[in-house]
């Protein structure tokens, strides 16, 4: 079975819910994890743990998969949380040598403050993948 961590904003939802049925029902994959709504109400007592266990589950995923659909006005969004889970998933694999795919769904807009890092690392072959969706 090859394991998928999804990535991106929690405020998502509804493409998040896309994503998870579009790798499920691909032959031989599963979701391990992908963004939580964490209610407001307990949110820091709750966040620390979702947190942690999210990363830990990019530790044992075969793709990490980032969710960077058009968020606002911004295509191919990627916040601070979600660039730092994808530097978490190319530090296995630059650092530990781990087989992991980095995919992306969409090319993120010059108006992501990652975006030169996203283009470099794909000029050196670090990200796998874009979907293009």
């Amino acid at each position: 079975m090859i394991k998928v961590v999804i990535a991106g904003s929690a405020e998502l939802q509804n493409e998040i819910q896309e994503w998870i049925r579009y790798w499920n029902n691909k032959y031989g994959y599963l979701v391990l994890d992908y963004p939580l709504i964490i209610p407001k109400e307990n949110f820091d007592e709750l966040y620390p743990d979702v947190h942690k266990n999210f990363f830990k589950n990019i530790l044992k995923t075969d793709v990490l998969f980032i969710a960077n659909n058009k968020r606002g006005k911004i295509n191919g969004y990627i916040g601070a949380e979600t660039f730092a889970e994808l530097c978490f998933g190319l530090a296995q694999k630059l650092v530990y040598g781990k087989n992991i795919k980095l995919i992306l769904a969409n090319m993120p807009s010059k108006d992501v403050a990652c975006y030169d890092e996203i283009v470099l690392w794909l000029r050196l072959g670090w990200i796998d993948e874009i979907l293009n969706y």
